[in-house]
């Protein structure tokens, strides 16, 4: 159980971390959500509580019983649960996860009253744009499904304990166990979280095991890109990334090098499409609905990625709309007329190129 790249349902990482599967592999999700269980004895840390999927609770709770088993059977197993940001395969497992716990302290303890876990999260700033207001934000439904008893209500009566830059946690001992750092771009709450004893951060969906990640923002998703590969608190500084989703990544800070410039490449191609003339193949067919001599998405999409499958094609649309938006927001690019990836961009001459 000690390799690093074990890509069983429950592996021991370290003396500090348990990585427990989600059970909910797919195209997005890799293998998985990745779940932590962090501390050397319990009460432990769960990071994510995964998509909900009926699987995961026993493959968690053999994990408490048999890898992460107690050594102190009057505390609870989890004294809190850190969700790395809202999308649904990291906090839907939340109701479930609750009533495990709960089930565990009783089958031990049914004489005691139990002390339920704190949830904490990095709070959204009221009118923030993001994908939360898109119509596919399950976590306040979750948090109203929660049973009274289930968790400790934050010191202002809530569910959610709010999380906070450069917030610690320590254990029983008094050793710090993570450190937290918000890294806005694939959420507006999206949060990386510093292992000092392993040298490890851990990445949530921002930088996974292998691949690329999706984003909302590509400019805070850059500037938290640069912030984690330059993360260091107290001179301690880390080597290896624990993702949200993939393996254990060994090179932490050349992998989070190689994603910035990946973007920063994507963009110096992009900028290179748009201030050449639409190829005549590209107007002439009819795939586009809005030939004209100005750059479409579309067209742009179809130029760049005109050697992958063309399957690919329509997501790889999402990516390129950032880029171009950002681009628009430093002034090198201009939107025309059209909708959706039929959005018409020409190049604006009037500034210079993005020195990012």
């Amino acid at each position: 159980m000690s390799n690093l790249e074990d890509l069983g349902n429950v592996t021991r990482l370290s003396n500090q971390v348990v990585r427990v599967l989600g059970q909910n592999p797919g195209k997005f999700t890799l293998q998985g959500t990745n779940t932590y269980l962090v501390g050397s004895q319990n009460p432990y840390i769960l990071v994510d509580a995964a998509q909900g999927i009926p699987e995961y609770i026993p493959v968690l709770e053999s994990a408490l019983k048999d890898i992460a088993k107690p050594a102190n059977s009057s505390q609870p197993d989890i004294s809190d649960i850190i969700i790395s940001h809202w999308h649904t395969d990291h906090v839907d497992g939340l109701p479930s996860v609750l009533a495990l716990l709960q089930k565990l302290w009783e089958s031990r303890n049914p004489e005691t009253p139990y002390s339920p876990p704190r949830l904490h999260k990095y709070p959204i700033a009221d009118g923030l744009q993001g994908g939360h207001t898109l119509g596919h934000f399950s976590l306040p439904k979750i948090l109203s499904s929660l049973l009274p008893g289930q968790f400790t209500p934050s010191p202002n009566g809530g569910v959610i304990h709010d999380l906070s830059e450069g917030q610690i946690f320590k254990d029983h001992t008094g050793t710090t166990l993570l450190s937290v750092l918000h890294t806005p771009g694939h959420s507006v709450d999206s949060i990386a979280l510093f292992v000092p004893q392993d040298r490890a951060l851990y990445t949530a969906d921002t930088v996974l095991g292998h691949g690329t990640a999706v984003f909302e923002n590509l400019t805070a998703y850059l500037l938290s890109l640069k912030r984690m590969r330059d993360f260091e608190v107290a001179e301690q500084r880390y080597d290896i990334l624990y993702p949200g989703h993939g393996p254990v990544v060994k090179n932490g800070r050349e992998t989070i090098t190689t994603y910035i410039q990946h973007r920063l490449d994507r963009e110096k191609e992009i900028m290179g499409v748009i201030k050449t003339a639409v190829p005549d193949r590209l107007l002439a067919d009819k795939v586009s609905a809005t030939p004209s001599d100005a750059w479409t998405t579309w067209n742009i999409v179809r130029l760049i990625y005109q050697k992958y499958p063309e399957n690919l094609w329509l997501p790889a649309c999402r990516g390129v709309e950032l880029h171009l938006r950002k681009l628009q927001n430093e002034g090198m690019v201009v939107q025309g007329e059209g909708e959706g990836v039929d959005t018409q961009w020409k190049f604006s001459d009037t500034t210079a190129e993005s020195n990012l």
